[in-house]
């Protein structure tokens, strides 16, 4: 929940920004001369590619959501068995040990998106972030050919 909450507040001060950002933008394109005008359109392309970063984002997010919804509901998410450090962190022997185990599974079965699930969810327990995102984006487009069961 804490989660969903920073994710909504940042978003939320992001396309205020945006839409700051874009009305100077506008701002500049209509003061006319050549120099505000370029600066304009290039004032007004950062709020788009910024929505647009925006919006893949919560795109993955969702998705990944789902997985984990489902595989919850099949009872197939992973147990935190991490051992953790009295501050609270993950000790990096217990998540090697975790993230070789998920990486074996995944091996053995390269097709299966809930075999990438764990093992996104190992590598961001590793604290390797680009490759949990790509785990994930690799389990996202498995389960997305996923044939239909009748």
């Amino acid at each position: 929940m804490r989660a969903k909450l920073t994710y909504t507040v940042t978003a939320a001060v992001l396309v205020f920004y945006f839409v700051l950002a874009g009305s100077r933008g506008v701002l500049l394109i209509r003061h006319g001369t050549l120099l505000t005008v370029t600066f304009g359109v290039a004032v007004l392309i950062l709020p788009a590619i910024g929505v647009w970063f925006l919006w893949k984002n919560t795109q993955f997010v969702r998705r990944a959501n789902a997985l984990a919804a489902e595989l919850d509901a099949e009872g197939g998410l992973p147990v935190d068995e991490l051992v953790r450090t009295p501050s609270g962190r993950i000790d990096r022997a217990s998540a090697d040990a975790v993230f070789a185990r998920r990486r074996e599974e995944t091996e053995d079965a390269p097709d299966d998106w809930r075999c990438w699930f764990r093992l996104a969810v190992a590598y961001q327990d590793a604290r390797d972030t680009p490759r949990a995102r790509k785990a994930m984006q690799r389990a996202i487009a498995l389960h997305a050919d996923k044939p239909v069961r009748a």
